[in-house]
């Protein structure tokens, strides 16, 4: 396996979080989910999260599964997001590096095996993901418009996938 693959190439991809479906989660052995928030669970300036999220976390919620948010966001907005989604929150993650993401998995009591991590940036969510042997679900970011300095990296993104493999 190449470098590449090794650590940037997703578990999967999906086009967003609400579109992932819980039953093959559940089959493919996970019980906890790290999930990002900024253009994964909400868009780039909008106050909160469409409602389709809302329910899919509250159908995880339901199903057992134990589920955090690791943002790089530090602002306390950040942290009502989670709090109206009852979920707990770890902020100034600093994704890639694997703190945000073990404070995430201690929090929920839960093993790397048992654990898939998703996100929207394959240079934090997937990178910081893989580092730790975790799984990750590549999700497309809600909102393409970002802030001038994403959209460069936005593109190096798309330049390293378009060289990864599907599944």
């Amino acid at each position: 396996m190449s470098v590449r693959r090794k650590l940037f190439g997703p578990t999967s991809f999906a086009p967003s979080v609400h579109s992932i479906s819980l039953d093959l989660l559940e089959a493919g052995g996970a019980r906890a989910i790290i999930v990002d928030l900024d253009n994964t669970l909400v868009g780039y300036r909008n106050p909160a999260p469409a409602l389709e999220v809302h329910e899919w976390i509250r159908g995880a919620l339901g199903r057992g599964f134990k589920v955090a948010m690791v943002t790089n966001n530090a602002s306390p907005w950040a942290d009502g997001v989670a709090a109206g989604l009852g979920i707990p929150c770890v902020l100034a993650a600093r994704k890639p590096r694997s703190r945000g993401f073990l404070t995430a998995l201690d929090v929920l009591g839960a093993g790397r095996e048992e654990t898939v991590v998703i996100g929207d940036q394959l240079f934090t969510d997937v990178l910081g993901a893989k580092l730790l042997g975790l799984r990750v679900i590549l999700t497309e970011p809600i909102v393409a418009r970002e802030q001038w300095w994403m959209r460069l990296v936005r593109l190096a993104e798309r330049l390293m996938i378009r060289r990864l493999p599907r599944s």
